[in-house]
C-alpha cells in the first residue's frame, strides 16, 4: 500500500491550530483566561474599616470628660480607585475614600439638676482625595504573541501617595460651661470643617477572578493634621491620621 505523507505546509497550519487551542485552554486550566490586549487601565471598589489614631488636644478633652475612647472614632470606610498603566508593574492611581463614625456619650464626672446625664453625639468624618503611585512585586501578566495578555495569578503591590483631605467634627447636645460658676448645662451645636493635606503609604494583593475581574485587599496608613473651626478655639490642630484594612473587586480596561 502506499506511504501517505503530510506535507511541511500542512503539518505547520495543523501545528499552529493545535498552539492556538492550547492557550486557551491552558489558560483555563489555571483560571486565567486571557485577554486580546494588555489592560490600559483599571477601576476598583474597596470597603472595610478605618481605624482614626484620635490624637491632640481636642480628642485628648473629648475621651477624659465624656464617655467616649479612641477607638470610637474608627469607622466603616468606602473607597474608589481609577488607576492608568505606566508599565507592567507600576499604575498611577487616582483615589475617593470615605470614613465616618457617629457615638453618642455623656460627661463621664457631671449630672444636671435632676441627677440626669448630660448627653451629646459626637461625629467624625474624613475624605480624601489623593493621587498615588502603585507598584507590583512582579508583572500582574505576560504576553502570548501580539494578540493575548494572561494575566497572573496574584500581583502583590505597595504604594505611596499625597493629596487632600476634607473632615468634618460634629458635636451636638448638652454641654457644661466650665466659665461660670456654677458650670452651667447648655444645649449647642458645635462642628468643624476643613480640608488639609495628606500623606498615605499601602500595600495589599490582586486576586484574578477571571478575564478581567479580580479582588484585592489592602493596608493603607493615612497621615493627616487639620486647624479646628472657631466653635473649638483653642484647641490644637486635629489629628485625622488612621489605618484601614479594605477589601473589594475591581474591573480592568
Amino acid at each position: 500500500m502506499p506511504k501517505h505523507t503530510v506535507s511541511p505546509r500542512i503539518a505547520g497550519v495543523l501545528l499552529a491550530a493545535a498552539l492556538l487551542g492550547a492557550t486557551p485552554a491552558l489558560a483555563q486550566s489555571t483560571g486565567d483566561g486571557f485577554l486580546f490586549r494588555t489592560p490600559r487601565a483599571s477601576f476598583t471598589v474597596r470597603a472595610g474599616y478605618d481605624r482614626a489614631f484620635a490624637g491632640g488636644d481636642l480628642f485628648s478633652f473629648v475621651t477624659s470628660e465624656m464617655t467616649l475612647r479612641r477607638s470610637d472614632f474608627g469607622g466603616f470606610a468606602l473607597a474608589a480607585d481609577l488607576a492608568a498603566t505606566v508599565s507592567p508593574q507600576l499604575d498611577v492611581v487616582i483615589g475617593l475614600a470615605w470614613s465616618g463614625s457617629r457615638k453618642a456619650s455623656e460627661y463621664r464626672n457631671w449630672w444636671d439638676n435632676n441627677d440626669l446625664p448630660i448627653t451629646q453625639t459626637t461625629a467624625l468624618e474624613r475624605v480624601p482625595v489623593t493621587a498615588s503611585m502603585k507598584w507590583y512585586a512582579r508583572p500582574r501578566g505576560r504576553a502570548v504573541g501580539s494578540f493575548a495578555w494572561i494575566p497572573a495569578r496574584a500581583a502583590p503591590f505597595v504604594g505611596l501617595g499625597l493629596g487632600a483631605m476634607w473632615s468634618r467634627f460634629h458635636q451636638v447636645g448638652d454641654f457644661i460651661d466650665f466659665n461660670t460658676s456654677n458650670n452651667a448645662v447648655f444645649h449647642d451645636d458645635f462642628g468643624s470643617k476643613s480640608w488639609t493635606l495628606t500623606a498615605h503609604a499601602f500595600a495589599g494583593i490582586e486576586m484574578n477572578v477571571g478575564t478581567r475581574t479580580f479582588v484585592t485587599s489592602e493596608a493603607r496608613y493615612t497621615w493627616a493634621r487639620a486647624a479646628l473651626g472657631s466653635d473649638f478655639s483653642g484647641y490644637g490642630r486635629m489629628d485625622l491620621s488612621g489605618l484601614s484594612v479594605t477589601a473589594g473587586f475591581g474591573m480592568r480596561m
